[in-house]
């Protein structure tokens, strides 16, 4: 079936909406979310993507993403331990055997784990819905039994979906999706039953981007991640925005590019007056206890609503 859009959500203009205010009066949710992937070196095959873009043996990138796992992860835990930062980790469920040491050390740290599928080499294209489901119900099961954690946030596998996938979160009791880039405020998503907000994740700040589309410096990363967050605490002042950091250790803890990435940190982390340095989960429990509501209603004021929940325009 094709659509004319997702019908995910509503448009709904940035201003004037209902003021949010973050616990304590904070004007900006801050949140860093270390992507801890696995990526398999010979996955089952998916028809509509490639996990490498060499044939096989393509022991280049399997060992570059390898190295953020032996190396990478630690040296950045050490720098978020410094600006005082809990990670909200975008988890690849299997690290949970392949490295178990790495969960635990993000366990004592009392970081937030959400999951990001099992691998992030098998994908959620032409997934049937006991598939999907299966995925979900593994993702809850495990971490909590590793971790003493009920998860409650969803990226999916390499940013792939089925039209279910929203509806699916909703049912299994997640709160949030970082799957939409919509808004750098969380926002309803239009589920079925129940309730699922989107959480400001990034694209343009997150270091995938930065190093593998824009080619930038560690140095302008740096400044990049200054501005966007100038910019963001200043639109806080009206209305509470939110602030993500989407990280991947392969690529931000080389050597050459941790230091700027520190002092960028240290930059945000120093306005703790006004920032609320906090995970995924805590504003999303305290956006849909105190602000879901309220934006439904708006949205609704203005005329905006429209019918049906995502990939079904029609209601019932």
């Amino acid at each position: 079936m094709t659509h004319r859009d997702p019908n995910l959500y509503d448009y709904w203009p940035y201003k004037e909406r209902p003021k949010i205010v973050w616990p304590g009066g904070k004007k900006l949710a801050f949140w860093v979310a270390p992507n801890i992937e696995f990526y398999e070196f010979d996955p089952p095959g998916n028809p509509s993507r490639k996990p490498w873009a060499a044939p096989s043996p393509d022991i280049v990138p399997y060992s570059a993403r390898d190295w953020g796992n032996r190396v990478g992860h630690w040296r950045l835990m050490e720098v978020m331990d410094k600006a005082g930062v809990r990670g909200s980790i975008s988890l690849s469920v299997a690290m949970l055997d392949h490295h178990p040491e790495i969960i635990e050390a993000c366990v004592a740290r009392n970081w937030e784990f959400f999951s990001h599928g099992i691998y992030n080499t098998r994908y959620s294209y032409g997934m049937d819905e006991a598939q999907e489901r299966a995925v979900l119900e593994d993702s809850i099961r495990s971490v909590q039994a590793a971790t003493g954690q009920r998860i409650r946030g969803y990226l999916a596998p390499a940013l792939t979906h089925t039209e279910k996938t929203m509806d699916l979160l909703a049912e299994y009791g997640f709160w949030y999706t970082c799957d939409l880039f919509q808004d750098d405020q969380p926002q309803p998503v239009k589920v079925k039953d129940g309730r699922l907000i989107s959480m400001p994740y990034s694209l343009e700040v997150n270091d995938v981007i930065t190093y593998g589309v824009y080619n930038q410096s560690p140095r302008a990363y740096a400044d990049v991640l200054k501005r966007h967050f100038d910019q963001l605490l200043e639109e806080g002042e009206e209305s509470g925005t939110v602030m993500c950091i989407p990280l991947h250790a392969y690529l931000v803890s080389h050597p050459n590019r941790i230091g700027p990435f520190q002092e960028a940190l240290e930059y945000i982390t120093g306005h703790k007056d006004d920032i609320w340095i906090t995970t995924a989960a805590e504003i999303a429990e305290f956006y849909l206890a105190n602000h879901y509501d309220g934006a439904v209603a708006d949205i609704a004021r203005r005329g905006n609503a429209r019918g049906g929940s995502g990939f079904n325009p029609v209601a019932g």
